[in-house]
């Protein structure tokens, strides 16, 4: 890593403190990703984000607020990135996925609420995250009654924009969430400044729609027997896509999908023959939660598919690029980002039909269903859920787990015992 210890302080940040959680990157990264053999040469761009997460895409935000432009910082795949970007501003993610920042959030929340709730908290509060400093506005969304009473308490420290995201898919709910993207568009432009015109709303479509493409191609290259790339390499992909600039990220996934073709035409695999493939369904995993991945693949099984919003939820589905005006563009905006199967739907058959199908299409041989701890929307859905599935045939082993690593012996013997009966 470069020295960023003056940007992090101009930031206001408690540089001592954020100290020991950098302390403790190298020795993950190290033992999580650069333990795996055969790993792509394209994972170098990615190794080298993660090893500046905290100071490379920060200090690009520096410059970039230096010149007057605006960082919104979002929490959920719902936000759509292309009025942000339309708007001439830069929309990052500020989802937490580690344990450093939880204890900070209990101070204002009760112990039994997630994990990645209390993160959120704890990284805000503790000023030990650049990217939670960096965010001009906050963009919540109602997706869960603890993040939508945790915003109140984010509201007291930094400015909020919350998106109120109907709990039904009705024709009037998705018209309802096309008022709300309107909504966000008339706040970009006033924060901003700058108007969103019909260009540079088509043309933020179309770009955010090639990060998708290239998002696509990947896991799509993950079907094949031979699997070219691991869970955990891929996991880590998907979790900068949240932050990293959208044309360079592009760029780069497609450069590692160019290699990953070549492997998969000369039969290379990152997993020996006849490796049990799992997908993983259920709660999000923020960086730099790689928890489950790492248990499943150091356990005997490879993780082929994840229908997550760190997965398949998150670039699944286009934007219609046919708009000729605002209207029509903010429409087909809402549309696309309605057909996401988030378990705060009721009813949510759509989420049921797609862990089916993705099941068949990355021939799957059985699906993990993770919740983190104390999400009642996911833990209660995953009752119908394994029904579903075992009607479908396909076994499935539900987890429930947060981010410490105090049950990781635990899970691993249960991971273990489930792939030895799969056979």
């Amino acid at each position: 890593m470069a020295d960023y210890r003056k940007m992090w302080e101009d930031l206001g940040m408690d540089v001592e403190n954020h100290d020991l959680l950098c302390s403790v990157l190298p020795g993950a990264i190290g033992d999580v990703f650069l333990s795996q053999e055969n790993r792509p040469e394209a994972m170098d761009y990615f190794d080298m984000v993660l090893a500046d997460v905290h100071g490379l895409r920060p200090a690009e935000l520096v410059e970039f607020k230096k010149n007057g432009g605006k960082v919104f910082g979002t929490f959920c795949t719902y936000v759509p990135d292309e009025i942000i970007f339309a708007g001439n501003g830069i929309a990052t993610g500020l989802c937490a996925g580690s344990q450093f920042w939880v204890p900070g959030g209990e101070r204002y929340l009760p112990a039994n609420t997630c994990p990645l709730i209390k993160a959120m908290l704890g990284a805000r509060f503790d000023r030990t995250c650049p990217f939670y400093r960096l965010a001009d506005i906050y963009i919540g969304e109602n997706t869960c009654d603890g993040k939508k009473k945790a915003y109140e308490i984010l509201g007291t420290d930094v400015q909020m924009h919350i998106m109120d995201l109907p709990q039904m898919k009705r024709p009037k709910d998705i018209e309802k969430w096309a008022d709300e993207c309107h909504d966000l568009l008339e706040m970009v432009e006033k924060e901003t400044g700058n108007k969103i015109t019909p260009e540079k709303l088509a043309e933020n479509i179309k770009k955010i729609n090639a990060k998708r493409a290239a998002l696509k191609r990947l896991y799509d290259l993950r079907k094949n027997k031979n699997v070219p790339i691991s869970g955990t390499d891929t996991l880590l992909i998907s979790q900068i896509a949240y932050y990293d600039d959208p044309e360079r990220f592009t760029t780069m996934v497609n450069k590692l999908c160019d290699e990953l073709e070549k492997r998969v035409a000369d039969g290379v695999s990152v997993f020996p023959a006849g490796t049990k493939r799992i997908m993983i369904s259920g709660t999000p995993m923020a960086i730099p939660n790689w928890k489950m991945h790492n248990l499943i693949e150091t356990s005997g099984a490879a993780v082929v598919c994840e229908e997550t919003c760190t997965g398949t939820r998150y670039f699944e589905n286009f934007v219609d690029e046919s708009g000729e005006n605002l209207d029509e563009m903010v429409s087909n905006i809402a549309d696309r980002y309605m057909k996401i199967n988030c378990a705060c739907f009721t009813p949510n058959s759509g989420r049921f039909d797609d862990i089916i199908r993705l099941a068949k299409e990355y021939d799957v041989d059985a699906v993990i269903d993770v919740n983190l701890k104390f999400c009642q929307t996911y833990d209660i859905e995953g009752y119908l859920l394994e029904d579903k599935l075992k009607e479908a045939g396909i076994p499935v082993l539900g987890i429930e787990t947060d981010y410490t690593d105090s049950d990781a012996q635990q899970l691993k013997t249960r991971i273990e015992a489930f792939i030895e009966v799969l056979g």
